[in-house]
């Protein structure tokens, strides 16, 4: 090989590098809003090459979705160590970096559109959510949960996506705030719940047992004693 030439790319190295910037502009603006001649142009290719690797923007968008969505799941892996309330806070840090880091594709992808209509697509948006109800699963140390912990969970993980998307839009609230606001919501609903379930208030119970005086849990129990004897029960 000659001294400065440049070696070409595997078939496989060229869809890895063409997803990678796919996600790129995918991540600034809407994927509706990007065109097949943008990602040829940012890749250095010519047009009629993408086709070559993707039959079209939507197949090349599955794929760059696939490339997101893993990363999404992978945010919400966190070891078993510590209170839970320090766990899930450090979770929507990494939830929110990602929200942060690809803000148009994630509302696209959250509120579809015309080229987000395939049942793939939505199989991968559904496996990132199942992905992280398995988690905090994980983190209870629940193997068969019971009808109203599935509430629980599921509801905070829309909650979780909803808030993220109202942020988005002029992000008139500090991340940071959110995140910490996410966390209090989960005890909220939890206790909620256990109000209504004795085996709910079980889990509640266990949840708190090890939440130190400086922890979300506790910090949300404070905030709620301020607010006056009605609402200090």
């Amino acid at each position: 090989m000659r001294t400065g030439e440049r070696r070409r790319m595997t078939v496989e190295e060229r869809r890895q590098q063409l997803i990678g910037v796919a996600l790129e502009l995918f991540s600034r603006r809407s994927p509706d809003e990007v065109s097949i001649d943008e990602i040829a142009s940012a890749a250095g290719i010519s047009r009629p090459l993408v086709y070559h690797y993707f039959p079209g923007k939507l197949s090349l968008y599955e794929a760059a979705l696939k490339r997101a969505s893993d990363d999404l799941a992978d945010r919400f892996v966190e070891p078993h160590q510590g209170p839970l309330g320090t766990r899930l806070l450090r979770v929507m840090h990494r939830f929110f970096d990602f929200v942060d880091e690809h803000g148009p594709g994630f509302s696209a992808l959250m509120r579809g559109g015309p080229a987000i209509g395939s049942s793939r697509t939505n199989a991968l948006i559904d496996g990132v959510r199942q992905a992280a109800y398995v988690q905090i699963l994980s983190h209870l140390d629940v193997q068969d949960p019971p009808a109203r912990l599935e509430l629980v969970i599921r509801s905070w993980i829309s909650l979780a996506e909803s808030t993220a998307l109202l942020w988005l839009d002029g992000r008139r609230i500090p991340r940071r705030e959110l995140e910490t606001q996410l966390v209090h919501d989960f005890a909220a609903l939890a206790a909620v719940s256990a109000a209504h379930d004795k085996e709910m208030a079980t889990l509640l119970h266990g949840m708190l047992a090890d939440e130190p005086a400086d922890g979300p849990f506790s910090d949300l129990v404070g905030r709620l004693m301020t607010l006056g004897p009605p609402l200090s029960l």
